[in-house]
């Protein structure tokens, strides 16, 4: 190339130069991309997510990044509800990434909604979580190192999240805001359950006023019409759509709960549900599978069960009852926080101090379908 063709460069020349460019200008993108994931932060809740586990990471996320952390980012560890789902897409927010397996990824994590790690996403190392934002009890969690732990007795981690919004004079938009009172609705199952506190209802008026809802009852109501239509869900998705994992004192449970404004809505489907629970122990290896159907009205539970002899003894301890066809009924019964995590793990407790647990382990597996 001649001094002339510098100045006055042919057709070839350009094209190289903006070949050139165009390949430096990706090479610089996907440096920035790697870099930016290297240091991402991951804001995320617990597998089979409700709506306070996803508006929680969505609204912490944005407030962080707010606050200048630009690395903070959204996800869910598991697909969203139809109750969430109405609620993203009334305020309009974008549905958050979705991580099931934090393999090779998620270097630096924000659990909220959680501090239990048997309940947390999967492959995510106790050492990669830098905090924790949560509303249930602690359960065991031991870190290497000094995190930011924020833990309230509250009805939802939502109220918390707002409540820190307030503390760091950052203004609410409609989307957060909205977000935020649905959560606690959803959470404190409209003020009914026991774990609401005046906190989360002065949270409510105050959330609802900026997102510009005049009836946050009526609102919550429909929510609650969204999450208790089971129409089109098959047995399966009702069982794994609210779960939680527990160790009671070597005893292995999950916890689920469904949800119905009817009890009517839902007995049809018990035979079936019943079913799935015996799946889920088996393939899970688990010694109980407690499933709570929630008559939101009538505020009221049929906390259903599958398990061992020991479990089930556990759990007629815990409820001061009998198991007949497969469930204890109980009235004013509606949160699985408060009401029905405390008194078994109480119970497991009590029973392994005694040694009977250990001496019914034995026993064959206990379904209650004749009783």
């Amino acid at each position: 190339m001649n001094i002339k063709s510098i100045f006055q460069p042919g057709a070839d020349t350009v094209k190289s130069r903006f070949t050139i460019t165009l390949v430096v200008t990706v090479v610089l993108h996907l440096f920035a991309i790697l870099s930016f994931a290297e240091d991402k932060i991951i804001v995320i809740g617990h597998k089979s997510p409700d709506t306070d586990a996803v508006v929680s990471a969505i609204t912490y996320a944005n407030l962080k990044k707010v606050l200048d952390v630009k690395e903070a980012s959204p996800a869910v560890a598991g697909n969203l509800n139809n109750e969430t789902r109405f609620v993203l897409d009334y305020f309009k927010v974008p549905y958050p990434e979705l991580i099931t397996d934090c393999q090779n990824q998620c270097k630096k994590a924000i659990l909220v909604d959680l501090n239990d790690m048997t309940q947390a996403v999967d492959n995510l190392p106790m050492e990669n979580v830098v905090e924790v934002i949560d509303h249930h009890r602690i359960s065991g969690l031991t870190t290497g190192k000094a995190i930011f732990f924020l833990n309230e007795p509250v009805g939802a981690t939502a109220g918390i999240i707002a409540n820190l919004y307030e503390q760091n004079r950052i203004a609410l938009g409609r989307e957060m805001a909205g977000l935020m009172m649905s959560a606690i609705l959803s959470d404190t199952v409209l003020f009914k359950s026991p774990t609401t506190t005046p906190r989360d209802k002065a949270a409510v008026v105050k959330l609802a006023g900026i997102a510009g809802i005049d009836d946050p009852m009526k609102f919550g109501m429909e929510m609650f019409r969204v999450k208790s239509n089971i129409a089109g869900r098959s047995a399966r998705e009702l069982v794994a759509g609210d779960i939680k994992t527990f160790n009671f004192n070597g005893t292995k449970a999950v916890i689920g709960q469904i949800e119905v404004m009817d009890m009517n809505d839902i007995a049809p489907r018990r035979a079936a549900i019943l079913e799935e629970m015996n799946k889920m122990k088996e393939s899970e290896k688990l010694d109980m599978v407690v499933m709570m159907l929630t008559d939101v009205m009538k505020e009221a539970s049929d906390l259903l069960f599958v398990g061992n002899a020991a479990s089930a003894h556990g759990f007629e301890k815990a409820f001061d009852g009998k198991i007949i066809n497969n469930s204890i009924y109980r009235e004013k019964i509606l949160s699985r926080k408060l009401q029905v995590v405390p008194p078994l793990d109480a119970a497991f407790k009590k029973l392994n101090c005694h040694g009977r647990l250990f001496r019914l382990r034995k026993t064959p597996v206990f379904t209650g379908a004749s009783s």
